[in-house]
């Protein structure tokens, strides 16, 4: 989605929070990385300033600000959940109109349980 994103994930050894901070401080830094360093992109100055704005609005930032603080994690502990919540993610696009079909998002894994290859690696859940 444009503005949000939806996960599943696990781990073995490490706590979710911990999987969670770490996924989101290393994309926010290459990101930030990204759009620093790309002249070709028209928004540049308005996304630094955007983030910049958001990093010094929050005490516990010092001058970037790309996720949202908050998550809305919830515990996918059974097969019914897990299979409620893929087509949640799955069906998101279509709600909102960006496609027809879920295997149609480029970002979604809907291409894979469509049975054709998606432009992400995941695993599909069974």
């Amino acid at each position: 989605m444009p503005s949000h994103i939806h996960l599943i994930f696990g781990t073995n050894d490490l706590p979710m929070q911990d999987v969670l901070r770490d996924l989101k401080r290393h994309t926010s830094k290459a990101l930030k990385e990204k759009i620093s360093c790309n002249s070709q992109e028209s928004r540049r100055e308005w996304m630094l300033h955007f983030f910049k704005k958001a990093g010094s609005d929050r005490s516990n930032n010092s001058d970037w600000q790309f996720w949202q603080q908050n998550n809305h994690p919830i515990e996918l502990d059974s097969h019914e959940i897990i299979e409620q919540k893929l087509n949640y993610i799955h069906e998101n696009p279509v709600k909102a109109g960006f496609v027809e079909n879920p295997e149609d998002w480029l970002l979604s894994s809907a291409k894979d349980y469509a049975g054709k290859k998606g432009l992400l690696d995941g695993l599909i859940v069974d």
